[in-house]
């Protein structure tokens, strides 16, 4: 499994407190928002939260968020291209 996805999911299932999810149950395509795990709005902040303090990455556009935030798979490759943009 990726390490950045495995992270991810360790992150989420911490700071969601997702009591009782491991990151190999958490499938990664997952949409976040859907009825499987039912994240809010205030979920999607302590996401933005975490990347910030994690990753130094700051979401200001909400249309941003929602299109990062859609499974941890695209939260994964979001990363990846802000952090590539950060060094190019």
């Amino acid at each position: 499994m990726d390490e950045l996805i495995y992270n991810l999911k360790k992150e989420i299932i911490s700071r969601l407190n997702l009591e009782g999810m491991t990151p190999e149950e958490f499938d990664e395509n997952t949409p976040l928002f859907g009825p499987d795990f039912g994240l809010d709005s205030i979920d999607s902040l302590e996401l933005i939260v975490m990347l910030e303090k994690n990753y130094g990455i700051k979401i200001e556009d909400p249309k941003v968020g929602r299109q990062a935030f859609q499974t941890v798979t695209t939260m994964a490759e979001f990363i990846r291209e802000q952090q590539a943009s950060k060094t190019a």
